[in-house]
């Protein structure tokens, strides 16, 4: 696990590069031939993360619902969002990573409710799985915000 709480907090300088070198207005930008912003990719893997490694361990998450129904899988952008919001979501970045690996030193993750994951069909069956997972898909996720990035400067 180690090399997974190398890697997690790297994915996270990368958003929050991205949120930091970009203006409001391209942050919020949908481009044509896509769904959702960039914003909104770098809210929902926080969400994802929360849900994926805590809510599914049966463990209290650090975000509030509101934040949850307007990030989670199958949620899409409604409005654009402020800089405040983007202010918000920067400081969820790195204190989610920095909570789930002191969390999982101290042992905290005891059970876990085995999840299938749709678009893959894996099924993660205890946190390990959950925190693998967890990195493939912000890199999915990396790897949108690269083409979304392309095509908002185009």
């Amino acid at each position: 696990m180690d090399f997974i709480f190398e890697v997690l907090p790297n994915t996270r300088k990368y958003f929050n590069s991205v949120l930091e070198n970009n203006s409001l207005e391209d942050l919020n930008k949908i481009p044509k031939g896509y769904n959702n912003n960039i914003i909104w990719n770098v809210a929902h893997i926080i969400v994802a993360q929360q849900i994926l490694v805590y809510k599914l361990s049966g463990l209290p998450i650090m975000l509030s619902d509101e934040f949850v129904e307007k990030y989670k899988k199958g949620s899409k952008p409604e409005a654009p969002v402020s800089q405040k919001e983007v202010e918000e979501i920067k400081a969820l970045l790195f204190p989610t990573v920095q909570k789930t690996q002191e969390d999982y030193a101290n042992g905290v993750f005891q059970n876990y409710h085995e999840y299938t994951v749709v678009t893959t069909g894996n099924t993660l069956k205890n946190v390990n799985d959950a925190l693998q997972f967890n990195l493939f898909h912000e890199g999915l996720h990396m790897g949108y915000i690269m083409s979304l990035l392309r095509a908002i400067k185009i």
